[in-house]
């Protein structure tokens, strides 16, 4: 279903593009290059090819990133199954990040330093990204960041495969001011860089579009306590609540709000980090009808879809949901093989010239690497949670957005 805003959405399409079959990528040119980082050898036989896996595997950020991880061995696995990158098996090595901003940036410079890796995937919240940032920049080496993130940043060492703001944040706030004639919002958040950063753009955007923000409220990482914030939300009485929370704190959050009194019926809340695997997390029940902004659901219709969540359930167990960060890890997987394989290298620097104009149709349905910033174009869906834990896609962007993570495009952004 289809409900039209009256802002419309650029898409774009590549172009000049060759398939690239077994990975289901297309892209333009190729460079015979033939050097990889491997054990066993470089060229096209024999040996391994080491990538990195890094996520938080225990701590408050576990309730979302175990997940991630179990889509990219998945990606892995298929690739192997299928013959490989240059003729080699891709060799995973999987560490933890632990939810700890310094601890990411120690996993990241030792999968790169001691083991070698030619690429790492991995990841979730900003406060990761900013302390891997310059580890790959510093050596040079390639991190693929699967998550939907705040924007404002390019790096040249980084592939981002998540939304950006026009991609996922943009579209939710078009959708409750057109579609939900929002005229009021409340701002709540964990307290570190994404939300805050988020939340500076949420308000500008407001200012320009008539929308008054009552509110903005933080809580730390892994809090599991918002009676203060949930009392001051309902003696507000704002027409939507715009939420940044990460982490099983939504768990809490969402039990406080029902508990007040505020369920979807009575107070919408658009959630840009609440995806089926934390409304397992959550409990259908407390937030059913409430609104979400993706790119991706488990609903997605399309044979790509059917596919990967046939063989995710089938490796992972059937009671196991797949949604937009587990789909984001999956497909930088098999964009980066697919750059591998057109550039002949995991040379880091033919892979990222190999990258640009890529295209996958992937679950989400097509997208493309942008060859000026490194991220993807995606198409934007908001979405409804239903009472099975799964959710309907009740709008949709005419087709893949142009990333645009400075925001360049839009007046009311300068300075930001």
């Amino acid at each position: 279903m289809k409900i039209p805003l009256r802002q419309r959405y650029r898409t774009w399409l590549s172009a000049g593009a060759v398939a690239l079959a077994a990975l289901g990528v297309s892209a333009c040119g190729s460079d015979d290059g033939g050097d990889t980082t491997a054990s066993g050898g470089s060229g096209s036989g024999g040996g391994t090819i080491k990538v990195g896996v890094l996520h938080s595997l225990s701590g408050t950020m576990a309730i979302s990133e175990v997940s991630v991880r179990d889509s990219e061995l998945l990606a892995i696995e298929e690739i192997n199954a299928a013959g490989g990158v240059l003729g080699k098996k891709i060799e995973p090595v999987v560490e933890d990040g632990a939810s700890d901003w310094p601890t990411f940036a120690e996993k990241a410079q030792k999968l790169i330093s001691q083991d070698k890796v030619a690429a790492t995937f991995g990841g979730w919240t900003s406060a990761s990204r900013k302390a891997m940032l310059p580890v790959f920049e510093r050596n040079k080496a390639l991190l693929y960041y699967p998550v939907q993130y705040e924007g404002l940043e390019a790096s040249p060492y980084i592939f981002y495969t998540g939304a950006t703001t026009n991609q996922q944040i943009l579209p939710a706030l078009e959708y409750l001011k057109e579609e939900k004639k929002a005229k009021t919002l409340y701002l709540v958040g964990s307290d570190y860089v994404f939300p805050r950063t988020a939340n500076k753009e949420i308000k500008a955007w407001a200012a320009a579009n008539g929308v008054k923000v009552l509110g903005e409220e933080y809580a730390p990482l892994g809090s599991t306590e918002f009676s203060t914030i949930v009392n001051k939300v309902k003696a507000a009485k704002p027409d939507a609540v715009f939420n940044t929370l990460n982490g099983d704190s939504n768990v809490a959050f969402f039990k406080q709000l029902e508990g007040a009194g505020l369920p979807s019926s009575t107070l919408p809340v658009v959630s840009v980090s609440i995806a089926e695997d934390e409304v397992r997390g959550i409990g259908a029940s407390k937030v059913k009808g409430q609104i979400v902004a993706w790119n991706y659901y488990q609903t997605t219709p399309g044979a790509a879809n059917e596919k990967f969540v046939k063989a995710y359930k089938a490796k992972y167990g059937q009671n196991r949901v797949t949604d937009d960060p587990i789909e984001a890890g999956y497909i930088a997987v098999k964009l980066w093989a697919a750059a591998v394989e057109k550039a002949g290298s995991t040379d880091v620097e033919k892979v990222k010239a190999a990258s640009k104009g890529l295209t996958l149709d992937a679950p989400e349905g097509k997208v493309t690497i942008d060859g000026e910033n490194q991220h993807i174009f995606k198409t934007a869906r908001i979405g409804v949670i239903n009472d099975k834990g799964l959710i309907d896609t009740v709008w949709e962007s005419d087709g893949p957005i142009k990333p645009d993570p400075f925001l360049k495009t839009y007046p009311w952004a300068k300075g930001l």
